[in-house]
């Protein structure tokens, strides 16, 4: 028996197919699946690619077939997940999960309560009570939410350094970086690369190592930018802990995403704020690939039906 348990975030999609003991035989990657921002034929492209790799030579068809995909909650969501995987013809049970459930089922395991919070491109918390009662705090998008991702400490390094521009703002040595990020001369030729050019959520989200960098520096204005992306993660926190009344008790929290590997700062300004928000919890940074707990999730489809957390 063999499974595969995909990841599919903002930023890039992990496809791993494991033997009946969970250990990974194969692997494949590929850009972002994001449904809401890519579209439903991007994302059948990618996952047609990064499914078809793993499964090159396998004689017979997998088990079980997990998919947590990031935007993905609400029932219409779903039935579109399952047409594109019908239309890739792959004939398998499939499971559809929200891709912060694949992380939190990653660093927590797939039982007894937790909570995940992501930021990456875009940013989610997740929980789950003792009950597999579950709760979610943003993953909106760059639109209406994405609180405290890499897209929102970009949108905000270019809205201060618009600001400094007229002096509506502090001065800041973003502005000088951010230029040379894009490899421009001033501050207007911002409007036509983000206006005109369509720049990509990937290409602004890019701008937080330049925000850390600049705070490692000193800058007053880019340290302001991490302490705000902070307040903004542990208040999705805060969210989802207090509706699954969690916020006594001991649980994993598991952090998970780019930022938290790249950004000291955000990340020691998080942990200092979570013991104030849930100060038994027990976080730590997701140290293995999500597609692990999507994996986690195959298996136990296959041996009978994984059990998936409930909405309040």
């Amino acid at each position: 028996m063999f499974v595969l348990g995909i990841d599919a975030g903002g930023t890039k999609t992990v496809c791993l197919l494991a033997d009946g003991d969970g250990q990974v035989r194969a692997s494949a990657r590929g850009p972002g699946a994001n449904l809401p921002s890519l579209g439903e034929l991007e994302v059948e492209k990618v996952l047609h690619e990064v499914m078809d790799s793993v499964l090159a030579g396998q004689p017979t068809a997998p088990a079980a077939i997990c998919l947590g995909i990031a935007g993905v909650d609400r029932p219409h969501d779903d039935a579109i997940i399952r047409g594109i995987m019908r239309r890739i013809g792959h004939k398998a049970p499939v499971l559809v999960v929200n891709d912060a459930l694949v992380a939190l089922v990653a660093g927590a395991g797939d039982d007894g309560p937790g909570i995940v919070l992501i930021a990456g491109t875009g940013s989610i918390c997740y929980g789950r009570d003792e009950n597999r009662r579950a709760a979610r705090a943003g993953g909106w998008g760059y639109i209406l939410g994405d609180e405290g991702s890499g897209w929102w400490i970009g949108r905000q390094a270019l809205s201060a350094v618009m600001r400094a521009g007229d002096t509506r703002g502090p001065a800041t040595v973003l502005t000088a970086r951010v230029l040379q990020h894009f490899d421009f001369e001033q501050v207007s030729d911002l409007v036509h690369e983000v206006y005109y050019r369509d720049t990509r959520r990937r290409a602004v989200a890019g701008l937080s190592g330049v925000v850390q960098g600049a705070a490692d520096d000193g800058d007053v204005v880019a340290r302001q930018i991490l302490s705000d992306a902070a307040d903004e993660l542990v208040l999705a926190v805060r969210s989802v802990a207090t509706r699954l009344e969690m916020r006594g008790q001991q649980f994993p929290l598991v952090l998970s995403g780019t930022l938290f590997r790249v950004l000291p700062t955000l990340l020691s300004d998080v942990l200092s704020r979570l013991a104030e928000v849930a100060p038994r919890s027990q976080p730590k940074v997701l140290d293995v690939e999500p597609a692990i707990g999507a994996v986690r999730l195959a298996l136990a489809e296959a041996r009978g039906g994984a059990r998936i957390p409930q909405y309040l």
